[in-house]
């Protein structure tokens, strides 16, 4: 959140000139014709948020192999909540944007949740925020970074070469084999994953799938309701890699490319389509299809009510969801390349729409009334645990 301020700041200084220079400024010849002059732009956005993509990966396989998206039943609610709350946001954006067929590109711009900040809000408020909720909102945005990840590499890969494409599979197919026959040494998957990231930059789909790729070949050893497994090389990964990326790669991220230009900003400017779908797509869409699948889901006994949490407070976590800054911006850099006024545009909408959506969704939760003490015991004395082993894992990691 400093690092998104202080780029507006930046930007919009006496060294606002000098921000964006440096960020476009070539440092090194271009690895193909296609992707041009290599800049520091370059090395954040394809280079390092490969690193961002590689966590997200092995977030996903240890949830879906060893955590909260391990069976069915614990899977049903997040992908419901997920999938609608990925596409009425879209549709917000394109009930904005039809008339302009330049900007039909963006739609998957407010369809993507930023847990980082997300979670970062809902901490916040203590208590306050039962257990359940953090659950909810973490497993809704690993799902949604999947559906995010599986648009990058299909809606905005314009073009494919073959043969690297065959080399990067033949890498993957490499590292799959070695993790099945017992290698866990850190340094070849890292290694691996350099040299897949290579192979998916010059293949044309977007280089940070090479992470998520990767991941997906991490050998894991479950600890089902228990602390990570030291021998478990997909744990010991993950933990290397999250203060990297938690307080490196992403704050940077966030100052390369928070940084618009306000000069001459009003209400009209506000109000063009392109900013104006992503903002209400954010605000309104997310809050809109997440509350509304999981309402649905309950009266419909396709899921049971977050346990804990008044219904206000699942509308309060769901406007959450809305906050949509990196992976947003991420995509906008992606939905309008050569269009430079356009990403800026996307990037106002990208940050009214999460400012408002931390802003109420952080409102509503923080006077949203409890559940009470007697009806905690009462449900308890149903069954229904506050308590759990992914919530105590949770609460230990924090």
């Amino acid at each position: 959140m400093i690092a998104a301020a202080l780029a507006l700041i930046v930007a919009n200084g006496p060294l606002g000139h000098a921000y964006h220079k440096l960020l476009e400024a070539p440092l090194a010849p271009a690895l193909s014709p296609k992707l041009g002059p290599v800049t520091a732009h370059f090395l954040i956005n394809d280079g390092l948020m490969a690193i961002f993509f590689l966590l997200v990966g092995l977030e996903i396989k240890r949830e879906f192999v060893d955590g909260r998206l391990s069976n069915w039943n614990q899977r049903r609610l997040p992908f419901i909540a997920a999938s609608v709350g990925m596409a009425v946001p879209a549709a917000i954006y394109l009930f904005f944007t039809a008339a302009y067929p330049v900007l039909l590109n963006g739609w998957a711009i407010p369809a993507a949740t930023d847990i980082a900040f997300a979670i970062g809000v809902l901490a916040l408020l203590g208590s306050r925020a039962p257990a359940s909720l953090k659950l909810f909102l973490t497993t809704v945005a690993i799902v949604d970074d999947m559906g995010a990840v599986a648009i990058i590499a299909v809606a905005y890969t314009p073009s494919l070469n073959t043969l690297y494409l065959g080399i990067a599979a033949g890498i993957l197919f490499a590292l799959y084999a070695m993790g099945k026959n017992g290698v866990t040494a850190l340094w070849v998957y890292v290694l691996g994953a350099v040299i897949l990231w290579f192979a998916v930059l010059m293949s044309g789909v977007h280089a940070t799938i090479a992470g998520v790729l990767a991941a997906t070949a991490v050998p894991i050893v479950k600890t089902p309701g228990a602390p990570d497994s030291k021998e478990s090389t997909l744990h010991r990964l993950e933990h290397k890699l999250t203060p990297l990326v938690a307080y490196f790669i992403v704050p940077l991220f966030g100052f390369a490319n928070a940084g618009v230009s306000l000069a001459g900003m009003g209400l009209a400017q506000m109000m063009a389509p392109l900013p104006l779908g992503i903002a209400s797509g954010l605000f309104v869409g997310k809050q809109v299809g997440i509350f509304g699948a999981v309402w649905l889901s309950v009266k419909f006994g396709l899921a049971s009510q977050l346990r804990g949490a008044t219904w206000l407070q699942v509308y309060g976590v769901s406007m959450l969801c809305g906050i949509g800054f990196t992976m947003s911006l991420f995509i906008g850099v992606l939905a309008f390349p050569g269009r430079p006024e356009l990403i800026e545009e996307a990037k106002i909408g990208v940050l009214l729409g999460s400012a408002l959506s931390a802003l109420v969704g952080y409102a509503v939760l923080r006077f949203a009334p409890q559940r009470s003490d007697q009806e905690r015991a009462e449900r308890e004395q149903d069954g229904e645990k506050e308590v759990d082993g992914d919530v105590a894992r949770i609460e230990d990691s924090e």
